[in-house]
């Protein structure tokens, strides 16, 4: 629930990304510094990928729990 509850308030809090902004302009960064949305981009990436990690390793120990 805190992990959907903190993916909830960062889309809000972050607005539409490129995916729903309809143009067709590629990314770049300016003298290699990170946006803002560069940044939340990869929190939202790491975050995403350590839920799915830990939803697989509850779900294999609790298979291999005695029942």
């Amino acid at each position: 629930m805190v992990v959907a509850f903190l993916f909830g308030t960062l889309v809000l809090l972050t607005g539409k990304g490129d995916a729903m902004s309809g143009g067709s302009s590629v990314r770049t960064t300016f003298k290699g510094k990170a946006s803002f949305d560069d940044y939340m981009t990869r929190i939202l990436l790491i975050g995403g990928v350590s839920f799915m990690l830990l939803l697989l390793a509850l779900d294999v120990v609790g298979n291999h729990l005695p029942k």
